[in-house]
């Protein structure tokens, strides 16, 4: 490094969530937990909205050394109507009003191999259904509750390349993962009266806990593993990828986009991986 660069002082962060009030579900590991910090960095009061009680607040202990502004933990069961609409009034409560709710919490079929059609068990997918759309659902309908009388506010929902393409999980994964892209849309149409904007992201695979407990895989061996269905090579995508993608939508960078499924897979879904196997390099 020259003399030059190491006398270099860079600029300081520009916090593009600067006294918004966030709320994140599934915030105590993964993408939400990357998402949480993210925007806590950019300046947002930050809601960890999660199950594991002692997790969540040990994540909140954290931020609030680092920063001024502190975040605080409120448990949430997205399968509970109740436990939403309590984390929303919380918010309301302590900061006057939810400007952002990033409904983070899904998800996966644990069989392997998954089950054919005619052995698949119904309540499985009533349960994934009831977790990854339900609660989506009930996320976004308390958050456009406290909302709408403020005129503005952004919902966003997690999704999945699932989403755009089949055979990426079981019949119950990728029926929820697109119906989440399908409510999105149908929320956007009525919310954007009231200036909300409503999106979803749909990652490719990224490395979490729930991956290493599914494939049975640790983080070095996930991405080699990932990287052989990657179209953009080179890279692996990380859940700070994603919480990028998040804090995207949650600012005034996308303040005129809505009903939009934000994919994050590195053109993975664009294209054939089996088709693309018989190209050669010019």
């Amino acid at each position: 490094m020259s003399a030059e660069m190491s006398n270099t002082v860079l600029p300081p962060l520009v916090q593009r969530l600067k006294g918004r009030v966030a709320i994140v579900t599934g915030a105590t590991a993964g993408t939400g937990l990357a998402a949480a910090k993210l925007f806590h960095r950019h300046g947002a009061k930050v809601f960890i909205a999660d199950i594991q009680d002692d997790l969540g607040r040990h994540v909140c202990s954290e931020l609030s050394t680092k920063e001024d502004h502190v975040a605080e933990y409120v448990h949430c069961d997205v399968t509970k109507d109740d436990d939403i609409r309590r984390a929303v009034d919380t918010a309301v409560k302590v900061h006057g009003r939810p400007d952002i709710m990033f409904s983070n919490v899904g998800i996966a079929e644990t069989n392997s191999p998954m089950p054919s059609l005619v052995d698949y068990d119904a309540s499985k997918f009533e349960g994934l259904m009831n977790v990854n759309v339900v609660g989506m659902f009930r996320a976004a309908k308390h958050a456009a509750r406290m909302m709408i009388p403020a005129k503005r506010g952004s919902i966003i929902l997690t999704a999945s390349c699932a989403s755009l393409m089949a055979g990426l999980g079981g019949h119950g994964y990728c029926t929820s993962k697109h119906a989440v892209v399908g409510l999105t849309k149908s929320l956007a149409t009525e919310l954007g009266k009231y200036g909300i904007r409503v999106n979803c992201i749909s990652p490719h695979a990224v490395f979490t806990s729930n991956t290493t407990r599914f494939f049975g895989l640790d983080e070095a061996e996930f991405h080699s593993w990932a990287d052989q269905f990657a179209n953009l090579k080179g890279l692996s995508l990380k859940v700070d990828d994603t919480a990028e993608a998040a804090l995207h939508l949650a600012g005034d960078e996308s303040k005129y986009i809505s009903g939009h499924n934000l994919v994050v897979d590195g053109g993975f879904s664009v294209s054939d991986s089996a088709c693309n196997s018989f190209r050669t390099t010019p």
